[in-house]
């Protein structure tokens, strides 16, 4: 099964990505663990990256790509993968077509999952984590035992930069300039499925899990 999860910050498919390759025994695939994963481990790639990390700037889509070219010839992508806030924009989603067609791989769906506004900038504005330990926690939704502190490992949580409400908004705007035409991009080659992601998480992942069945390999 080979996917890729689309939607904006805050949507959950970071989470039900990771439930889809536990299931399904995929991998999971997400672009910032590979960045963190080369740069750790000081690979070519990794230092290139690293050098436009340090100085601020968005690390280029060449860099970005080749990160996932590689990772798709990993063992741990032979099953299949799911691509999580992969591609970001229209170049990007061309430039993975043709590495995927390098590998004699085809997508299977491409999920996008919507929520409103309202409800991200709701879900990411409570957004708790621990610096710590890296646990995250959420005022309403998931609240630490401990008030303000972490429940594993008692550090002080703290709201994340990007989860202000003026950051929010100008991700949301990012999001919606330079990601959202990819579910045109997407729809075109009749790849796409709307979700829903305003639910409880296990509700959107009954609703996911029946969209995405057909698609597993026996």
């Amino acid at each position: 099964m080979r996917l890729v999860f689309l939607g904006a910050p805050g949507v959950g498919k970071g989470t039900q990505a990771e439930k889809v390759a536990a299931q399904f025994g995929i991998a999971k695939i997400s672009t910032g663990d590979l960045l963190r994963e080369a740069v750790r481990a000081q690979t070519v790639l990794g230092k290139d990256a690293k050098s436009y990390m340090d100085q601020g700037k968005l690390v280029p889509d060449s860099v970005v790509i080749g990160l996932v070219r590689d990772k798709l010839s990993d063992p741990s992508c032979a099953n299949g993968f799911v691509l999580d806030g992969f591609p970001r924009t229209v170049p990007q989603a061309e430039e993975l077509g043709h590495v995927l067609s390098q590998h004699n791989i085809r997508l299977d769906r491409v999920i996008n999952f919507q929520v409103s506004r309202e409800d991200v900038v709701r879900r990411l504005s409570g957004r708790r984590s621990c610096p710590k330990c890296q646990a995250t926690f959420h005022v309403e939704f998931a609240p630490s035992k401990k008030s303000d502190s972490c429940d594993r490992c008692g550090e002080a949580l703290v709201q994340r930069s990007d989860d202000k409400r003026d950051a929010i908004e100008t991700r949301l705007r990012v999001y919606e300039e330079q990601t959202a035409p990819l579910i045109a991009y997407y729809d075109s080659k009749h790849l796409l499925t709307q979700l829903d992601g305003a639910g409880a998480v296990e509700a959107v992942y009954q609703n996911l899990t029946r969209v995405l069945t057909p698609y597993k390999k026996v």
